[in-house]
């Protein structure tokens, strides 16, 4: 790991203080190399491995660079997932946060009219997935004159999902002015020939993996009569003891089945689907990655980008069907040079997919011993003495001098975000800086309030107007 420090690569202390806040000690290896080249506006290709910090490598120079007084988007990012633009959309919210830095998501399966009220305001960064992001361009919606960092994460996984032709097609409508940072696992021909066609002079850094999957990832395979899958997944549990684990299913239905007989023996699980709401998904998610739950039983809408620290075991329930797809559900866990377990149950007629993945990927996956009654007898024992420990949560220090304000006035009462923020810092011991981001609704607004000052802008707002108007200010609910 390199001796390098954050403060060396001459960023601003609102970055600086938001990054040691999020608990970033030194720069990966990934953000080592490219932070500085994007600082300096060159375009960059990076051939970097899951789990290796590359949100952070383009999120927090871009964060830096951005012209916070611009009204329109100057950051475009393009990522293959609806939970992985949402992911990306809150790294950079919480990267930028000192810096007052706003950010949209935007995605199908949620309505438009969510995403186009968020567009109407001042933002910064958009991140979306290419299907939607290109419609609400071809409405006019979204406004990418002024685009001056495109970013197009995961790009293998856009091409495997059948998504590169729209990503061109959206590469035709921003400026040709501006930089282009292209972040992929591997790179196909057609990757080469993207980035030949719309990069300029791209600058190539390819991030070897630490360790190999093989010394990282334990992976052990059995084989199984479908029906008989259930009870060997109980015994399992008992004998590894998971802390954190992603179960795979191929179909939401298996997930809903799955996910049901696990709670009717007790174990801590959830299930994650694409049938299900996206605010659910979303909600699901972040409580799994606050340890709320052991087991998150999910289709491969979980398996790609998302990451969540110390996932200890990925058990593949269903063996998929498309070989890449396991490298991503294992991808899950063995993060960040730790250590994990990859477990795959194979019925008899399955079992040459098993053999394709492991010749495509020169793996060795190796048979598994089922427990013996004596194993699970005393595993069960010890895990149900077990005690679930919550995640860290990596926000927590970043929110904890933030204080959000609802307020009673929004655009109706022609409220403008200039008038609050004059308001607010005009309180006696706040300063213009302690007034965060503002977000102005019809009929109310949100103001967050930095530097541990909410309850004195709280105390001094009942004796306030804003724009000669009575208005009401309470702690936003959460």
């Amino acid at each position: 790991m390199s001796e390098l420090n954050f403060k060396d690569l001459g960023l601003s202390t609102e970055i600086l203080e938001a990054i040691e806040k999020l608990g970033y000690k030194k720069p990966s290896e990934v953000q080592e190399k490219v932070i500085p080249l994007i600082l300096k506006n060159k375009d960059v290709m990076a051939k970097s491995q899951t789990g290796s910090g590359k949100t952070a490598a383009f999120a927090i120079p871009i964060s830096e660079k951005l012209e916070l007084e611009e009204r329109k988007i100057q950051v475009l990012v393009l990522a293959p997932t609806r939970e992985l633009a949402y992911q990306i959309k809150e790294d950079f919210h919480n990267i930028g946060r000192f810096k007052r830095l706003r950010c949209a998501a935007i995605f199908g399966k949620q309505p438009v009219s969510v995403q186009l009220n968020e567009l109407k305001q001042r933002v910064h960064v958009v991140v979306g997935t290419p299907g939607r992001t290109f419609d609400l361009i071809e409405r006019g919606a979204l406004d990418v004159s002024k685009i001056k960092y495109l970013v197009i994460d995961e790009a293998d996984e856009m091409l495997n999902m059948g998504f590169i032709d729209q990503v061109k097609d959206i590469i035709k409508k921003l400026p040709k002015k501006k930089l282009t940072l292209l972040f992929s696992a591997t790179m196909p021909e057609e990757i080469l020939e993207l980035s030949s066609t719309y990069m300029k002079e791209p600058i190539n850094i390819e991030i070897q993996a630490k360790s190999s999957v093989a010394e990282r990832i334990k992976q052990t395979y059995y084989e199984l009569e479908n029906d008989k899958k259930f009870n060997l997944l109980d015994k399992l549990i008992c004998v590894e003891k998971p802390d954190c684990a992603m179960i795979f299913c191929r179909t939401k239905e298996n997930v809903e089945k799955l996910a049901s007989q696990m709670r009717a023996k007790g174990y801590s699980c959830n299930a994650l689907h694409g049938g299900m709401l996206q605010a659910d998904r979303t909600s699901m998610m972040n409580k799994f990655k606050r340890g709320e739950f052991t087991f998150l039983v999910a289709t491969d809408i979980a398996a790609r980008g998302i990451d969540v620290e110390n996932v200890t075991h990925v058990i593949n329930y269903d063996i998929p069907m498309e070989k890449e797809s396991y490298i991503h559900r294992m991808g899950r866990t063995g993060r960040a040079g730790s250590e994990g377990k990859a477990i795959t149950f194979v019925t008899p007629r399955e079992y040459r997919f098993l053999q394709e993945i492991e010749e495509k990927f020169k793996l060795e996956i190796v048979k598994g011993e089922i427990p013996s009654e004596e194993e699970v007898k005393a595993g069960r024992e010890l895990y149900n003495k077990k005690v679930v420990k919550p995640k860290k949560n990596k926000t927590k220090e970043i929110n904890k001098e933030i204080t959000k304000i609802y307020i009673s006035a929004g655009k109706k009462k022609k409220i403008r975000p200039g008038d609050i923020a004059g308001t607010i810092s005009s309180i006696e011991g706040v300063n213009p800086e302690d007034v965060g981001i503002i977000d102005i609704q019809d009929n109310f607004s949100y103001v967050e309030v930095l530097g541990g000052k909410g309850n004195i802008v709280l105390e001094a707002l009942k004796n306030k107007t804003i724009k000669g108007k009575t208005i009401r200010a309470e702690k936003a609910q959460k």
